[in-house]
């Protein structure tokens, strides 16, 4: 049987189908182990109107929901159903056959999932049988990332706040997001009180920061007291008090940001370090225990998930898409991709230009042939998206000579 599952937050919505496309039912069903429960029956009550002597256990149940994650997927998973996490774009578009008015409902929905499942399964994935330990580095390296984005936005914020009011912070402070600047910061938010800061007080928050003493912490100290006693334009005090008031809330929230990104970070070494294929990830050119931690995450470790180099560069969404009609052929990028983990395997590449002889080689070809730097660098993460599809199948850590064997053939033919 064919179950479609429209999913939200508290409920879901459900249509069970046949082979024939016959619908057998509908319902809605709450969300936790009241729900589960209530489609376990359902399902079973449909099967014995169908068959009174069928075995349950031998049954098939596809299940089609736009979801890959969560406790109710994983106890559909559980309970033996095969599960097809299905992309939203591609039930958008499977809707039109149904109907082109643009009519949507939750039970609309639902049935469009059954169909699409009864008839299009094979063109769909199944949702990935990833191990525990998968799981649990995708949940901390997501939030790990997630916190770093948030710091980035509140660094901004910050800069932005100070520039309409406070400019000669900006001319004090290179680094707005340092130890020492949000220390300083939160003890003299406003120009006036940022003036009448000694050499002592900026040297202890320098100190405090274990800056090292490239130029002299004297001489830092020295230049920061001068940028920030420097005459510039201001606002008046009731609108600078108030900036001074943001400013303070937003050092807060980075300097609690900062922990946070360490204390992760640390979650993250440790639980990628236990993964079986830490070694041969963290032996590619560019990839480190953290972003090689992101890319096993986005990837996954179901050995079964991708069937061939290609299905996973696809996925990956480094190679590119070609659009052919008539006289006309243009290859373009793919823009609808895991965010993510393009953006690991594009910092890889970047990292790689440095470490790897062959990758900086095969950058350098595409860049000889017209491409820009980010059309060249997503050819060269797209090349070593396969290169790790080939150790990861084969057990086999990186080896510079190996992987870019044919390259050097080619450079000597």
């Amino acid at each position: 049987m064919f179950v479609g599952d429209d999913w939200a937050e508290a409920h879901h919505d459900v249509e069970v189908m046949d082979p024939a496309g016959r619908v057998l039912a509908k319902a809605r069903l709450p969300e936790g182990m009241v729900g589960m429960a209530r489609l376990h029956a359902l399902l079973a009550e449909q099967f014995a109107a169908v068959d009174p002597d069928a075995d349950l256990d031998e049954v098939e149940v596809v299940v089609g929901i736009e979801t890959d994650r969560g406790p109710w997927v994983a106890a559909l998973v559980a309970a033996g159903y095969q599960v097809f996490a299905v992309n939203p774009l591609q039930a958008k578009a499977y809707r039109k056959r149904h109907a082109v008015s643009g009519a949507k409902s939750d039970a609309g929905d639902a049935h469009v999932l059954a169909d699409m499942v009864r008839t299009d399964s094979h063109q769909l994935r199944t949702v990935a049988g990833d191990s525990a330990g998968a799981e649990a580095i995708k949940v901390v390296t997501r939030m790990h990332k997630t916190l770093i984005w948030e710091r980035t936005r509140t660094t901004q914020r910050l800069r932005h706040a100070l520039r309409e009011y406070f400019p000669a912070a900006l001319e004090a402070f290179a680094d707005l997001d340092a130890p020492d600047t949000l220390e300083l910061l939160a003890k003299a938010p406003d120009p006036a009180s940022a003036a009448r800061l000694t050499t002592a007080q900026i040297t202890a928050a320098l100190k405090h920061a274990r800056r090292r003493k490239i130029d002299g912490i004297d001489g830092r100290a020295a230049r920061i007291r001068a940028a920030l006693r420097a005459e510039h334009l201001g606002q008046p005090a009731v609108v600078t008090a108030a900036y001074a008031a943001s400013t303070r809330a937003l050092v807060a929230v980075l300097v609690v940001l900062d922990e946070q990104v360490t204390t992760l970070q640390g979650q993250v070494e440790a639980h990628f370090g236990r993964h079986p294929a830490a070694e041969i990830i963290v032996s590619q050119p560019g990839l480190g225990p953290i972003l090689g931690a992101r890319v096993l995450a986005e990837f996954g470790d179901d050995p079964e998930r991708y069937a061939s180099a290609k299905a996973r560069k696809n996925y990956a969404a480094t190679s590119p898409i070609t659009i052919s009609s008539g006289k006309k052929k243009v290859a373009l990028a793919r823009y609808v991709h895991n965010d993510r983990l393009i953006d690991a395997l594009m910092t890889q590449a970047f990292s790689a230009l440095n470490t790897s002889p062959g990758a900086r080689a095969y950058y350098d070809k595409q860049r000889a042939r017209g491409a820009e730097h980010n059309p060249a660098l997503r050819q060269l993460a797209n090349r070593l998206v396969g290169i790790l599809h080939g150790c990861l199948k084969t057990s086999t850590p990186y080896n510079e000579t190996t992987a870019w064997s044919q390259q050097a053939e080619l450079l000597a033919a």
